[in-house]
């Protein structure tokens, strides 16, 4: 069976999750400058099947969007064309960054640990990815 792809789009970094085979759960697999995004997909796609997406919507807490609405929707778009046979879904991300965080430090991760940005992306990603998990029928 196809793999899920779990993506928490930023500017600078991207977090990134996956599912195992069978769908259940998501596992962080790492993070990526936004810059080598599509080359690290490309090559993650070449070895591991992958038929859709779930990529974090920033969003107020109000749900209006912030300043990294337009990008995520800009990247939507270009995932859309450069994967037109994927389904792409958009979950709500409002609280993800707080959650990976919490988690974070529930694992008792070092302070140091603690501070990695990617972590935090990483981890995020695995969050929005088992958010639409849990959705499925």
């Amino acid at each position: 069976m196809a793999r899920i792809l779990g993506i928490d789009y930023g500017l600078k970094r991207t977090g990134l999750a996956v599912t195992d085979p069978l769908r259940m759960f998501a596992q962080p697999i790492g993070m990526v400058e936004t810059s080598t995004l599509f080359g690290w997909l490309e090559r993650y796609c070449q070895e591991n099947e992958v038929d859709s997406a779930v990529i974090g919507m920033p969003l107020n807490l109000d749900g209006s969007d912030t300043h990294n609405s337009q990008p995520v929707r800009d990247f939507v778009t270009q995932m859309r064309n450069r994967y037109p046979q994927w389904q792409l879904h958009l979950i709500d991300e409002r609280m993800s960054s707080r959650e990976a965080k919490a988690s974070i430090l529930a694992s008792g991760a070092s302070k140091s640990k603690r501070r990695e940005k990617g972590l935090v992306d990483t981890v995020s990603a695995a969050l929005i990815l088992q958010t639409h998990l849990s959705q499925l029928p």
